[in-house]
Formats: structure tokens, C-alpha cells, sequence
């Protein structure tokens, strides 16, 4: 479909700057799902899922995927475990989010804790932000090499 100025546009697109629109998956994309719980947002994941166009595959997927989320709280283990296993299923170039209950909610897991985690796992937090109304979003991405 083209717009008046002659554009190639897509029906249904949108440039969504909350919610799933700020995660960086595209439609079409495999997106695996770690931590799901009663707890999580169902609204987000259903929001992720139209996003993309598909169901969010589970823990138990066994091809590579796009990106990962990860619903993570303080009781649920070793993030840094959690972590490694998520980059063996991640295609190059993969987005990984953490998801974690916001301050003050159960489960609230700190930024440092994240961070340490993530640093041992070789990624680092690059970002954070309220992604629903109980839940932060933490964007995750691989350590640069030195030069």
C-alpha cells in the first residue's frame, strides 16, 4: 500500500514508543520467553505477541531465536545462570530483556544485582525503564572487546 506521497506503507504498522514498541523486536521475530510466573503481565505479553505476530515460544524452544525475555525475581536463583543460558539459544544480534518487579513491589531485584549478573555473564544493562505497571524493563546487551 502507498500513502498520497507515493510511500510504500504497511497496514496495522504502528511506531509504538511504549510498551513492546520500545523493546526493538520486529515482526517476524522469534522471541523466547524465560521466568514466566501468575505474576507476569499478561498484557505486556500479549502486546509483545501481536507485536511480532506470533506466540512467544517457551523455555523449552529448540532453534535460535530473535530476542529474549526474561522475567526475573529476588527468590528465583542465580541470575548470572539464568543469563548464560539465554545467549545459547540467542541468534547474533539478539536483544535480551530482563523484566523485574518495579521498587517496592514483591520480587524487586536491584539495579546492582542486575548489574552484577549481567556483568559476570559477559553483557551489561544498558538501559532501564517502566515497561507495565508492575514491572521494569532492562535492556541487556553483549560487552564490547577491547581494542
Amino acid at each position: 500500500m502507498r500513502d498520497e506521497e507515493g510511500n510504500d506503507t504497511q497496514v496495522g504498522a504502528t511506531t509504538d514508543p511504549q510498551g513492546a514498541g520500545r523493546l526493538g523486536f520486529d515482526p517476524g521475530h522469534v522471541v523466547q520467553e524465560f521466568g514466566w510466573g501468575d505474576d507476569v503481565d499478561d498484557a505486556l505479553r500479549a502486546e509483545i505477541e501481536a507485536h511480532v505476530g506470533s506466540e512467544l515460544v517457551d523455555e523449552d524452544y529448540g532453534d535460535v531465536t530473535d530476542g529474549v525475555i526474561v522475567w526475573w525475581r529476588e527468590d528465583d536463583g542465580d541470575l548470572t545462570d539464568t543469563l548464560v543460558d539465554v545467549q545459547t539459544v540467542l541468534d547474533d544480534g539478539g536483544r535480551i530483556w530482563l523484566f523485574t518487579p518495579k521498587p517496592g513491589r514483591g520480587g524487586h531485584v536491584e539495579h546492582n544485582d542486575i548489574q552484577e549478573a549481567a556483568t559476570t555473564a559477559g553483557l551489561h544493562a544498558t538501559s532501564t525503564f517502566s515497561i507495565a505497571p508492575d514491572w521494569s524493563a532492562t535492556k541487556l546487551g553483549n560487552r564490547g572487546r577491547g581494542r
